[in-house]
């Protein structure tokens, strides 16, 4: 049973940083893609950040060049470093992994409020 297990978030002032944690079990690590998405109040949920299995990562526009997406393949643990955070970076952060056969099935994180403030 594939199971993705969260930590990290919290309450941080703007500018700040924060790290989030992603640990993975009951799967192949790595063998298909990953990624952070975020659900911001009255939003829809939307791609933060992705890396692929060849480690091709992928930022959204609003974070590029604040965010670093990585993953540690022994540790099987994906991480989201988070710098320089806004106000409208105030979401609740979902952990992804796909798998199946053909990498079509998506597996989530529980959610991990982060909360930006001024």
């Amino acid at each position: 049973q594939v199971q993705l297990v969260e930590s990290g978030g919290g309450s941080v002032q703007a500018g700040g940083s924060l790290k989030l944690s992603c640990a993975a079990s009951g799967y192949i690590f790595g063998t298909c893609g990953m990624g952070w998405y975020r659900q911001a109040p009255g939003k829809g949920r939307e791609l933060v950040s992705s890396i692929s299995s060849d480690g091709t990562t992928t930022y959204a526009d609003s974070v590029k060049g604040r965010f670093t997406l990585s993953r540690d393949n022994a540790k099987r643990t994906l991480y989201l470093q988070m710098n320089s955070l806004k106000i409208e970076d105030t979401a609740v952060y979902y952990c992804m992994a796909e798998g199946g056969g053909w990498c079509q099935i998506q597996y989530w994180g529980q959610g991990s409020q982060v909360t930006v403030s001024s």
